[in-house]
C-alpha cells in the first residue's frame, strides 16, 4: 500500500466518523429553524421573535455544515473520481 493510498483511507475514516455527527446536527437544527419559521406564520403576536430565532439556528446549522467542510475536508466518498 503506498503512503498516499494510507493517507486518504485514514482521511476517508477520520472524516466519517465526526461529520457524520455534526452534519446529522446541522440536519437537526434546520428542522427546528422550519418549525420556528411555521409557528410565526401562525402566531402573529411573537412571529418577529420566532422569524429572529429562526434564523439564528439556520444560522448555527450552516455555520456547523461549514465547520466540517474547513476542518475535515470534504467527504471523500463525495469527490469525483480523476479521469
Amino acid at each position: 500500500m503506498t503512503d498516499q493510498a494510507s493517507k486518504q483511507r485514514s482521511r476517508k475514516g477520520s472524516f466519517q466518523m465526526p461529520a457524520k455527527e455534526i452534519l446529522q446536527e446541522a440536519r437537526k437544527l434546520h428542522k427546528v429553524s422550519e418549525s420556528l419559521d411555521s409557528l410565526a406564520e401562525q402566531h402573529a403576536p411573537v412571529a418577529e421573535a420566532l422569524m429572529i430565532l429562526a434564523g439564528t439556528v439556520r444560522n448555527s446549522a450552516n455555520l456547523l455544515e461549514i465547520l466540517v467542510q474547513i476542518r475535515l475536508g470534504p467527504d471523500p466518498a463525495l469527490e469525483a473520481p480523476l479521469n
